[in-house]
C-alpha cells in the first residue's frame, strides 16, 4: 500500500475473464477513419467548444476573456476546439495523426469503438492490464517501471509533466509538451504502450455524471505535486460529455468461448429415451427427437457484467 499509489486501499482482489486489448490509445488517423464512413459529429462539435490548456492557447489574450472549469482553473473553454482544431480554430491535427485523439467524450469513445466491433475496457480489466502482472502484494509497484521516483527514470516509459512548473514551465524532459506519438515510449510487461501519462483513458460503467478515467495524462506529475500522481492505480471521474486536450480512450474485445456439448440419452431404460445436450458441468438442454444427431459446439459471447 502506498498513499501516491489512488487504488483501493486495501487491495482487493478480483477476478477478470480473458480479454483482447489494444497495444495503445486510439489515434487521430484511426478516430478519422471512422468520422468519414460515418459521417460521425462529436460532442465537443455539436456544443461548438472543449476545454484546453491554458498555456497553450494560440493566442494569449483569450485567456482574460475566455471561461475555465471552476474545478481546474488552467483549462480554458476555447470556441471551435475538437479533435480536428485540438487548440481552436487555426490549428490542426496535421502532423499529429499518431497521437491519441483527444477532445472526445465518453459516448464518442463508445460509438467508435462499437464501430470497429469491440468496446471500451472495464477500470478492472484496464488495472490488470496496466499493471503488466505486478499485481501480487509482493511483485506490487508504484509505476511501470518500479518504484523510483524521479524523472530520469519516467521519461523511458511515460509522457508527463516534469520538473518544471505547472502549466507554464515544461521543460520537455521526456521530449514532448503535449501528447506525443504512441509507442513512443517503452511498453510495460504486457507490450502495452501509454498506460501511464499522455492521455487519461475512457473506462466502461460508472454514471453518465460521474465517468471513470484511468492513467493519467501529460499534465500530471509523479508525486502529485500538482495534478494528478501518475501512478498505476490512478484514477478520477469526469462527466460523460466532458471533452478536454488531455483525455482519450483505447477499446477492447471480449474472446468467444466454445462450450463443448455432447448427447446423452435421457430417461435411459425406461422405455421413453431420447437424446438430449449435456454440457461439461452435467446441465442438460435443448431436448431432441433424432436419434443420429453428432455432437457439435455453440459459440457463446461472453462479455464482462461490470
Amino acid at each position: 500500500e502506498h498513499p501516491l499509489d489512488g487504488g483501493m486501499v486495501p487491495p482487493k482482489v478480483v477476478r477478470v475473464d480473458p480479454f483482447f486489448m489494444d497495444e495503445a490509445p486510439v489515434t487521430n488517423k484511426e478516430f478519422g477513419k471512422f468520422v468519414r464512413a460515418t459521417y460521425y459529429e462529436t460532442e465537443a462539435e455539436k456544443f461548438g467548444w472543449s476545454f484546453v490548456l491554458s498555456s497553450f492557447l494560440p493566442n494569449a489574450e483569450n485567456l482574460h476573456e475566455a471561461e475555465v472549469d471552476p474545478e481546474a482553473e488552467d483549462w480554458v473553454a476555447v470556441d471551435g476546439a475538437y479533435w480536428r482544431n485540438p487548440e481552436g480554430p487555426g490549428t490542426s491535427y496535421k502532423y499529429r495523426e499518431n497521437h491519441p485523439v483527444v477532445h472526445v467524450s465518453h459516448r464518442d469513445a463508445a460509438e467508435y469503438c462499437t464501430w470497429v466491433g469491440k468496446r471500451l475496457p472495464g477500470e478492472r480489466e484496464w488495472e490488470a492490464a496496466a499493471r503488466g502482472g505486478n499485481v501480487g502484494p509482493k511483485n506490487r509497484t508504484l509505476y511501470v517501471w518500479g518504484d523510483e521516483q524521479t524523472t530520469d527514470a519516467a521519461k523511458e516509459y511515460a509522457n508527463l509533466w516534469g520538473d518544471g512548473d505547472f502549466p507554464w514551465d515544461n521543460k520537455a524532459e521526456d521530449g514532448w509538451r503535449a501528447t506525443s506519438p504512441v509507442k513512443t515510449f517503452k511498453p510495460n510487461l504486457f507490450g502495452l504502450y501509454d498506460m501511464t501519462g499522455n492521455v487519461w483513458e475512457w473506462q466502461r460503467g460508472g454514471k453518465h455524471k460521474s465517468r471513470i478515467v484511468r492513467g493519467g495524462s501529460y499534465v500530471d506529475s509523479l508525486d502529485g505535486s500538482f495534478n494528478h500522481a501518475a501512478t498505476l492505480g490512478v484514477r478520477a471521474t469526469l462527466h460523460g460529455t466532458t471533452t478536454t486536450g488531455n483525455v482519450g480512450f483505447r477499446c477492447v474485445k471480449s474472446p468467444k468461448r466454445k462450450e463443448e456439448y455432447h448427447w446423452v440419452y435421457e430417461n435411459e431404460g425406461s422405455g421413453t429415451a431420447e437424446l438430449v445436450l449435456e454440457d461439461e458441468n452435467g446441465n442438460r438442454k435443448q431436448r431432441q427427437t433424432q436419434q443420429n444427431q453428432q455432437p457439435r459446439q455453440i459459440e457463446i459471447y461472453e462479455d464482462d457484467d461490470e
